[in-house]
């Protein structure tokens, strides 16, 4: 069922074009020049606007972690948690390979100095020293944990051979590792529910051009980013007890929204 403004999508497209097209070789000569703090902190006010742009309004609940590095472990439920996540965060993505192949938006992911992994079993041990060489600079990464993106209803399972970057150790201590949860749910002041959210959600095997355009002409959608406490792999004692901490932190989170049970979250915070 189609709802939505055909002419507020074109508007949207339009501004966003406006917006990103004069930005690119703004960030790439940041990159280029090693300008860190440039190329940090422009992505992080570019997504902020994209999000006024497309009507995305996010709440914070908790505290992101001021520590750097820090590993980010979010679920992951639609392409539009770049621009959320981005947002809210001084932090370059961990993407799947197929990625860094996507028409125009490869390029945007490249010029976020991204990095690029293989789900593939055989190749986890080089996704991972790419994703550890990243973090040993000094550099936040955000981690989507699960195979894919999922319906926004449930938290898929993590692989914990991801987790294990955690290891990393600067300063003589491991890495900070923090849990975050991602949740859309009402599209202009009403509840999504089940049968609204695919609306934003991306997953299986929808199209990628119809589900986006679709979402460009929806109307103000909420989102609330929950941030749970910091912690770190030597505390719980290795990188699949790690996962699991992650995983059930999320899923209580994601329960909690979905349910409308925010007193089960932890409290609002600032805009970030």
């Amino acid at each position: 069922m189609w709802i939505g403004s055909p002419l507020r999508g074109l508007i949207r497209i339009f501004v966003y074009a406006a917006l990103t097209l004069p930005l690119m070789p703004v960030q790439l000569l940041a990159n280029v020049l090693g300008l860190r703090t440039v190329s940090r902190w422009l992505p992080v006010y570019y997504h902020r606007a994209v999000c006024w742009i497309l009507g995305i309004k996010v709440e914070h609940r908790g505290t992101p972690s001021a520590s750097v590095p820090t590993l980010f472990v979010s679920n992951h439920v639609s392409y539009l948690d770049i621009e959320v996540l981005g947002a809210v965060l001084p932090a370059s993505f961990v993407a799947k390979l197929d990625v860094a192949e996507w028409p125009f938006f490869s390029w945007l992911a490249k010029l976020q100095r991204s990095v690029f992994i293989s789900r593939r079993t055989g190749a986890t041990r080089a996704s991972r020293e790419d994703m550890l060489k990243r973090l040993d600079t000094g550099d936040n990464l955000i981690l989507f944990p699960e195979a894919t993106s999922g319906d926004g209803q449930r938290v898929l399972p993590f692989r914990s051979a991801l987790f294990a970057v955690a290891e990393l150790e600067k300063g003589g201590k491991p890495i900070v590792v923090q849990p975050v949860c991602i949740a859309y749910h009402r599209l202009d002041g009403i509840p999504l529910g089940r049968y609204w959210r695919p609306l934003f959600t991306w997953f299986g095997d929808m199209e990628l051009g119809g589900h986006l355009w679709q979402a460009v002409c929806l109307g103000e959608v909420a989102v609330t980013v929950v941030f749970g406490q910091p912690v770190d792999i030597r505390a719980l004692g290795d990188r699949k007890r790690l996962a699991e901490h992650c995983y059930r932190e999320i899923s209580a989170w994601l329960q909690a929204i979905n349910r409308g049970r925010p007193e089960q979250l932890p409290a609002v915070s600032a805009a970030v």
